[in-house]
């Protein structure tokens, strides 16, 4: 079952639509034939300028679980035969600090609807009962609701859909490998073993993802993967984690 063939997730779609078509009417003149790749670019940077305050407190978070790992790595010491009062300690911790261990994840999912309509939006061939017109734009010739996935099914694969999402995909991990070299992730201590992987090979998920969703979904990744470095980087400084 399609979900937005249901009545209140149908209207969005179809005001997404309309709002994508509005900002590429409005932007044609200044990227003929990209003015619909450029008005994904745009809503992802209004987008992430919306969350700017959830990256603040992101990066807070972060800097007090940076703070609080000396008293947590003390906690699984004492409770590490009682995993259960030790998950009731690090909980009440976190409590007196005013914190979250899963503070890092509010961006996340911040956005995930926002990427939820971008992959429907660019998937549905019709939209409130019109042919969408966004499937006729393309990036660099390829059409933005074509995915790798897709065209392998299809059998429309071709050097140009092979560049842009190989590239997109490459873009996504080079910054991903790039964030694990210049910022050090915090992680709880306390966490299992497998909860420290997933913080380190999460970022590089993200581009396996690009390969599967349309070209618009995945170039807003993209950006907003690019954002993210920079925007860390900054609140870094203003933010810095102990030594």
């Amino acid at each position: 079952m399609d979900l937005f063939s249901l009545p209140p997730l149908a209207l969005l779609l179809d005001l997404t639509t309309r709002a994508l078509l509005a900002l590429t009417a409005v932007l044609d003149p200044l990227a003929p034939g990209a003015a619909a790749a450029l008005a994904v670019v745009v809503v992802t940077v209004v987008v992430r300028l919306l969350l700017i305050p959830v990256g603040v407190s992101q990066a807070r978070a972060e800097q007090t679980r940076a703070r609080l790992a000396p008293r947590l790595r003390a906690l699984q010491e004492r409770w590490r035969t009682q995993p259960e009062r030790l998950q009731r300690e690090t909980m009440q911790l976190y409590r007196d600090e005013g914190a979250s261990p899963f503070g890092g994840c509010l961006p996340l999912l911040a956005q995930a609807p926002v990427v939820g309509l971008l992959y429907a939006v660019f998937l549905h061939p019709t939209v409130g009962g019109h042919a969408n017109t966004l499937l006729a734009h393309d990036l660099w010739g390829v059409p933005l609701g074509r995915s790798l996935a897709s065209a392998l099914s299809t059998g429309s694969t071709d050097a140009a859909t092979l560049i842009v999402i190989g590239a997109i995909a490459a873009l996504i991990a080079g910054v991903a490998e790039l964030t694990r070299r210049l910022l050090r992730p915090s992680v709880d201590p306390s966490a299992p073993a497998w909860t420290r992987t997933m913080v380190g090979v999460l970022p590089f998920t993200t581009a396996a993802v690009a390969l599967f969703v349309p070209v618009a979904a995945g170039l807003y990744l993209a950006v907003t993967t690019v954002w993210t470095l920079a925007q860390r980087l900054i609140l870094r400084r203003r933010f810095p984690l102990p030594a």
